[in-house]
């Protein structure tokens, strides 16, 4: 399948030939941090989106002399890819509220290492009418600091074009996921991590191009049968591709996930035809939530479990940053409502990078033995 190499190959290079051709043609690129940050605002600037996800980072010897250890590492991996120049590429960054570790992460990346323009937005943690309009009024903020920064004009007409593309893009991986709800997936969820990852470092329309040919190619898959359960991800942001891979060479196959590096990115539409500037804001705010978001657990839970029940999950794991807060309170939450459910769950503790590999593949299998069990 040659759009799902073209993928796995921009997936794996922070820094890829595309971003470095963006640059050569005097493209700006600006990277931000999470999925409830809008990159059509950018788009619509004419502006490259970078999603900060600090590929290859496998220790944080600079980043520890200026944030703890009970900082977690996918944090302190983003300010290690800082000082060690990783992200010089960039014409400015983006961060939120996002917990107190990212937070962190933007008062030490503007302290000790700088960039031409940064911008701190601020989330509200609720939703509700309220809070749409305090984040309408953020994301108008927001837009005029990238004009002003950058010299662009950002209009009604061409954030409305931009909302217009990154929903094709949102229907597309949509199609996607839903091919793996086949007793026969045709791509694996490690491979399907990659196909996201590639999104968020390459000019949005050759990445739409790209995903209508791995829609096309995937159609025509007879897909993968040898596996002996279905699993879905749940937790804490997860961006490692690798983790997902040691799960499956373990014995699970990744189906479905409710990750923000996940379904949770793509899967409702933004609003067209009214003000683009609320229509972002209502739709961020509404799509399927984190755990940094309070007072919509129950929704969280009702999206885990649509996801459940159409991708036909034989057992969930739950995997989490060590020293994430915000999911070490909501795993809590998960654990005790999925002892009412009768299926097989994991909870599993990670860092950025990929360590104690055979102790989770262990694990895994011993889940994977629990569903197979089951069946007989």
């Amino acid at each position: 399948m040659r759009a799902l190499e073209e993928l796995v190959e921009l997936a794996e290079a922070p820094y890829n030939d595309t971003v470095k051709d963006w640059k050569e043609k005097g493209g700006k690129v600006v990277g931000f941090i999470c999925s409830y940050i809008p990159e059509e605002i950018l788009h619509a600037g004419g502006i490259l989106p970078y999603r900060l996800s600090p590929t290859g980072c496998t220790e944080t010897t600079e980043a520890d002399a200026y944030m703890s250890h009970f900082n977690c590492t996918f944090a302190r991996c983003c300010l290690q890819f800082a000082l060690k120049g990783e992200y010089d590429f960039l014409d400015g960054i983006v961060l939120m509220n996002s917990c107190d570790h990212l937070r962190r992460l933007y008062d030490n990346w503007k302290y000790s290492v700088g960039c031409p323009y940064m911008h701190y937005l601020n989330v509200p943690h609720r939703v509700g009418e309220g809070p749409e309009g305090w984040y309408k009024d953020e994301l108008t903020m927001y837009k005029e600091s990238v004009e002003e920064a950058f010299a662009v004009k950002i209009t009604e007409e061409s954030l409305a074009n931009s909302i217009s593309t990154y929903n094709r893009i949102r229907g597309l991986l949509k199609k996607v996921y839903e091919l793996r709800e086949r007793e026969k997936p045709p791509i694996k969820g490690s491979e399907m991590m990659k196909v996201l990852v590639a999104g968020y470092r390459c000019p949005t329309e050759k990445y739409e191009q790209l995903l209508e040919k791995l829609l096309s190619e995937l159609e025509k898959e007879e897909g993968i049968s040898d596996y002996p359960a279905r699993l879905m991800l749940m937790g804490s942001a997860c961006d490692r591709p690798d983790f997902v891979q040691a799960i499956e060479d373990a014995g699970g196959l990744v189906v479905a996930d409710t990750l923000c590096f996940g379904s949770r990115y793509f899967w409702n539409m933004v609003e067209t035809g009214g003000d683009p500037i609320s229509a972002l804001a209502k739709s961020y705010l509404n799509n399927p939530s984190c755990a940094r978001m309070t007072g919509n657990e129950p929704e969280r839970w009702d999206f885990a479990m649509q996801m459940l029940q159409r991708f036909k999950v034989d057992g969930i794991i739950c995997q989490r940053l060590r020293w994430c807060d915000l999911w070490g309170g909501e795993t809590f939450y998960i654990g005790e409502k999925i002892k009412g459910l009768d299926i097989p769950f994991l909870l599993l503790e990670r860092e950025q990078w990929l360590s104690g590999e055979e102790q989770l593949k262990t694990r895994v299998q011993a889940l994977a033995e629990v569903i197979e069990g089951r069946r007989k």
